[in-house]
């Protein structure tokens, strides 16, 4: 384990921010299991004397339950940012005015001042990426153009289908290939993808949005719902495994980063926010996570694995559609199918 990158349950994150010798120079980072570089917190240790612990969530429903609990403790959150919106209406989150930082110029133009965060009051979007499935190509020899093999799979691959837990993510990426609007309240429509779901639950092996890399590179799920990312990394342990650019389109989203309200180091927060606002740290980010970095200048410090890589290069004429925080209709409606579907 390196230095800085330390797990811990919520429960003892909590009992460790009340305690006055862990009140300094500490920061507890709320993010995606396996999405923190070690190398990252080791630098930002260094350079700044502060021990950053992380704690891991596997979806963001799970983290978003978490916050408004008020459990946890923590100084920084990654939250997606179809989900940031729903952590500012809540009251979650401090303003902290990103766009009045030094660092701000960094940032490329189309993440400044993202849909999700349209004056940069709370948030950093510090890396992007797309949501489609992976399939290893040595079990399925057949076309890799369609989300059609993930939702109606051929023979080959019923009963090694892997889908993410969140089930915003997963209708997401249903409707993308329904052709339907997002955030559906439509009736119809919402029939049409619960049958849909429902018809592919037979092929799918488990709704898990942990350890996806590691089910893909052993064989243990052939096709998977899959971030770029993760799917690189897969490839990287399984060459036949392939991201695949559907001809319906793809989920494009972000990850941001923000100070929940509650947070107990609010001023190690900023300082771990700026210092992911350099080309050459935030690079280290994103080769840890093989996503694209949203800072200008990132790509001159990114590992040769990175440059050109299939999974960051989108084909032209690529449908993508960004995940949107759903209102509380479309959400009911979710939960409704997800319930059904999952039991």
């Amino acid at each position: 384990m390196k230095l800085g990158f330390v797990v811990k349950s919520a429960a003892a994150l909590f009992l460790l921010s009340t305690t006055a010798a862990f009140a300094q120079e500490e920061l507890y980072f709320f993010n995606w299991s396996n999405a923190t570089s070690p190398e990252l917190l080791e630098k930002f240790e260094k350079e700044t004397g502060i021990k950053v612990i992380v704690d891991v969530f596997d979806n963001n429903e799970t983290a978003l339950a978490k916050l408004k609990s008020g459990t946890g403790g923590y100084d920084v959150l990654d939250a997606t940012s179809d989900f940031l919106p729903i952590y500012i209406k809540e009251g979650l989150l401090r303003e902290i005015d990103v766009a009045g930082m030094p660092g701000f110029d960094n940032i490329d133009d189309k993440w400044k001042k993202p849909v999700w965060d349209p004056e940069a009051k709370y948030s950093l979007s510090w890396y992007w990426g797309t949501t489609s499935f992976a399939v290893d190509t040595a079990v399925y020899k057949g076309p890799t153009d369609s989300l059609s093999i993930l939702f109606e799979p051929p023979a080959e691959l019923v009963g090694k289908i892997g889908m993410f837990s969140s089930p915003t993510e997963v209708m997401s990426l249903a409707l993308t290939y329904l052709g339907k609007d997002q955030c559906n309240t439509n009736p119809a429509d919402l029939k049409e993808l619960q049958a849909l779901l429902e018809k592919q639950r037979p092929a799918v092996k488990l709704y898990n949005s942990d350890a996806v890399v590691e089910r893909m590179s052993s064989g243990e799920t052939a096709a998977s719902q899959d971030w770029n990312g993760d799917a690189m990394r897969g490839r990287l342990a399984r060459p036949t495994v392939k991201f695949v650019y559907p001809k319906e389109g793809m989920v494009a989203w972000a990850e941001t980063l923000s100070i929940p309200k509650t947070a107990p180091h609010p001023e190690n927060a900023m300082k771990f926010i700026q210092f992911l606002m350099k080309p050459e740290n935030s690079a280290l980010q994103a080769n840890f996570v093989r996503y694209a970095s949203t800072i200008k200048g990132a790509e001159q410090y990114y590992i040769p694995e990175l440059q050109g890589a299939p999974e960051l290069t989108i084909p032209e004429g690529t449908r993508l559609v960004f995940s949107e925080p759903c209102g509380e209709q479309a959400i009911k409606y979710y939960d409704k199918i997800w319930t059904k579907l999952k039991n």
